[in-house]
């Protein structure tokens, strides 16, 4: 009997710097960046507020990584839905090394550093999922006879999309 298991990861934080868009000799786009998560809780023994800052490391392939190479840049807020990866290599110097990032799936940028609210989103079907985060789309009314269309993605802001994140 097989035993099924589980490898996601799904996180909301800050570009710590800008994307590294580049290319395989086979031309594979290949984009990587980092986001930090923060976290801030007070002790129980009644002392100052205390946080913690998290960096991870993200790489987005094919379209997807295109995506990002485009849209994104130091400082937005973005929600990134992907599996952890460890990869091991020799360095330049000889010293073997081991890293573990997050294989991007699904990305949706929360806010721009300009702060334009919420963009339009790269979704997983790019890759080879089902599952989606997007933006909700406008309920049609059941009075109206006319279509109404789906709302467009650029006049949603960050609260609209809220509730359609899964935490």
């Amino acid at each position: 009997m097989a035993t099924r298991s589980l490898n996601k990861v799904m996180l909301i934080g800050n570009l710590t710097r800008d994307p590294n868009l580049r290319y395989t000799p086979n031309s594979t786009a290949v984009c990587s960046f980092s986001i930090a998560t923060n976290s801030s809780w007070t002790p129980r023994d009644g002392g100052e507020k205390q946080e913690r800052v998290e960096y991870h490391n993200i790489v987005a392939w094919s379209k997807l990584a295109d995506i990002c190479g485009q849209l994104l840049h130091k400082g937005d807020k973005v929600f990134v839905e992907g599996r952890l990866q460890t990869r091991d290599w020799k360095g330049e110097d000889g010293v073997e090394r081991r890293t573990t990032e997050i294989v991007l799936e699904n990305m949706l940028l929360l806010q721009s550093r300009s702060g334009g609210g919420s963009q339009p989103s790269a979704n997983d079907n790019y890759g080879d999922d089902d599952d989606d985060v997007s933006p909700p789309k406008a309920k049609t009314s059941k009075k109206s006879t006319k279509k109404q269309v789906d709302a467009p993605e650029e006049a949603m802001s960050a609260e609209d999309i809220a509730d359609d994140v899964p935490f």
